[in-house]
């Protein structure tokens, strides 16, 4: 009976997670957690508030807070460089530009938040489909063989 050594989260051959991975991941983070600050926010005022519509407030809280876990999720996938989560990171700040461009429209306070959000939505995007970000998370071309042990 031989003893194996116990597996390490890193192994030998492994690079180590590239900074554009990371920061990705950080961005997609910081995402989720304001989608899902604002949500708990309008679930908030939607029970103790005088919104406009006390169940309008309400699903909308509900509803981004679920929207919240997208990113989320790619943030955690991001950093534990699971190929599967590229198309989430990918999908959340793709559906984040139009939003930004809404608060860009507005005439009010609403802008800087715009600005902000567009900025993170292009950083992020360019940040995931770097060729170095794609090859950390063991995504190739078409045809390409990918890496068994990164699709879980």
């Amino acid at each position: 009976m031989s003893a194996e050594p116990n597996p390490t989260p890193e192994t030998p051959d492994a690079e180590p997670r590239p900074r554009r991975l990371t920061a990705a991941a950080a961005l997609a983070a910081l995402e989720g957690l304001a989608v899902l600050a604002g949500g708990l926010y309008m679930l908030v005022l939607g029970f103790t508030g005088d919104p406009d519509g006390r169940r309008q407030a309400v699903t909308g809280g509900v509803t981004l807070i679920v929207l919240a876990l997208l990113p989320l999720l790619a943030a955690r996938g991001l950093l534990l460089r699971r190929s599967w989560s590229r198309g989430p990171a990918i999908i959340t700040q793709l559906m984040a530009l139009p939003v930004a461009y809404n608060l860009l429209q507005a005439d009010s306070l609403a802008i800087p938040g715009g600005i902000a959000l567009a900025v993170v939505a292009v950083a992020t995007l360019v940040l995931v489909v770097n060729p170095e970000t794609t090859r950390a998370l063991g995504i190739t071309g078409p045809g390409g063989a990918r890496d068994p042990k990164r699709e879980s």
